[in-house]
């Protein structure tokens, strides 16, 4: 909650419990929402608990504007207007909103311009994954799109790279080029990358793992390789990488 009222999130109302104890986060929040003029109101734990879709409330609640979704050209259109080169997540079959929530933070984090998200069989903005994202799912454009194959068809049309977040095959992630227009394609808890997606990626990265465990949850996967673009794009770059190029 404090993180989104910071970033600029817009939080219409605060819904306080009359009997929370205005310390620590609690308190920040509310000296950070009455900077920003948000109306606050005590009310009964009770309605809280009422209230809360998740359960978790911790004594507070914030009414906030959603932005509709954006198309996924005015993303990209987006995206170039910043100046930079587009850095997109792409999330392939994402059904847990803990996860979302979870990527979209690491990926506003990171810099990334925006989140793609699938029309169907996949996580939306809920409150569950609002919670998880600590905010970042109020302030990181989304685009939503019928087909995500279709969608990266799409984009490489308009001179953006593809690499796909792979648990099988692929360059370890810190081996690959992840700079230029790019979007990182991130695929489900349980079986990765759909088949028709993988085969649209113009390169595959892999997470190398040293210990026991065989494979990482696709947010912890997706932040690790999300930073790592974020460290290379912020490196001076020999030249631009273009669609001509062989990113492989």
């Amino acid at each position: 909650m404090l993180e989104a009222l910071r970033a600029g999130a817009e939080v219409h109302r605060l819904r306080v419990s009359e009997t929370a104890e205005p310390t620590g986060a609690l308190a920040a929040a509310l000296d950070e929402a009455r900077a920003r003029r948000v109306i606050i109101d005590k009310v009964p734990a009770e309605a809280l608990d009422a209230q809360s879709v998740t359960g978790r409330h911790q004594g507070i609640i914030a009414e906030v504007r959603l932005t509709p979704p954006l198309s996924l050209e005015a993303l990209l259109a987006r995206a170039r207007a910043s100046g930079a080169d587009p850095f997109l997540v792409v999330l392939d079959g994402i059904e847990d909103p803990q996860n979302l929530g979870a990527i979209a933070r690491s990926a506003e984090a990171a810099g990334a311009h925006g989140l793609v998200l699938a029309e169907r069989h996949s996580a939306g903005i809920s409150p569950g994954s609002l919670r998880a994202s600590a905010g970042a799912l109020l302030l990181l454009p989304v685009a939503v799109v019928p087909n995500v194959a279709r969608c990266l068809e799409a984009l490489k049309a308009e001179g953006v790279w593809i690499a796909g977040a792979d648990v099988e095959g692929g360059k370890p992630y810190h081996e690959a080029s992840l700079t230029g227009p790019l979007a990182l394609v991130v695929g489900g808890e349980a079986r990765g990358l759909h088949r028709l997606v993988r085969d649209r990626c113009d390169f595959l990265v892999t997470v190398p793992l040293k210990g026991k465990i065989d494979s990482l949850n696709a947010s912890a996967a997706a932040a690790v390789v999300l930073f790592e673009a974020a460290r290379q794009r912020a490196a001076p770059a020999p030249a631009p990488k273009h669609r001509s190029a062989n990113p492989k």
